[in-house]
């Protein structure tokens, strides 16, 4: 069973993967997700007129907190240097979506991609609370992992 699944021991348990013996190396990590909104919310958040002030700013720094304490949230994750990570914002005025990309990179010996996802994740959430003063039935969706690369298993691309 070892051999078939890296997060479970001979026993059993469940293990973290030893990468001691790996060479760190350049590796990076694309996450999108989507946060429709009503017409109201949407317009309420690209004036900066919510009620708990700018959604966007306030979202973008809890996504890069979010992606730096990823291996406390997530148990068998290594705590990885994050060298890079950013947080970018794209609204769609016809769908009233706001698209969160999350962009992450580390010169590590283990992948970056829960880092991008868990940033992205975290953003979409804190919107989600920046806007709920105004709307409950915020929907968070869509979310997906754009890009990789990096490590063994080289680097992968989304085809859509």
């Amino acid at each position: 069973m070892e051999d078939s699944f890296s997060h479970i021991a001979k026993d059993g348990s469940v293990k973290m993967v030893d990468v001691t013996e790996k060479e760190d190396s350049a590796r990076g990590a694309v996450y999108t997700i989507d946060v429709i909104l009503s017409e109201n919310t949407f317009n309420l958040l690209k004036q900066n007129a919510l009620p708990k002030g700018d959604a966007l700013n306030t979202a973008k720094i809890a996504g890069i907190l979010g992606a730096k304490k990823t291996s406390y949230l997530i148990p068998l994750c290594h705590p990885i240097p994050i060298t890079h990570i950013d947080i970018k914002f794209y609204p769609d005025e016809q769908r009233h979506l706001i698209t969160i990309e999350a962009k992450a990179k580390t010169t590590s010996k283990t992948g970056v991609e829960i880092e991008a996802m868990v940033a992205a994740h975290i953003a979409a959430i804190t919107i989600y609370d920046m806007c709920k003063a105004v709307q409950k039935d915020i929907i968070i969706s869509n979310g997906c992992l754009k890009f990789k690369s990096g490590g063994k298993s080289g680097t992968y691309v989304l085809e859509k």
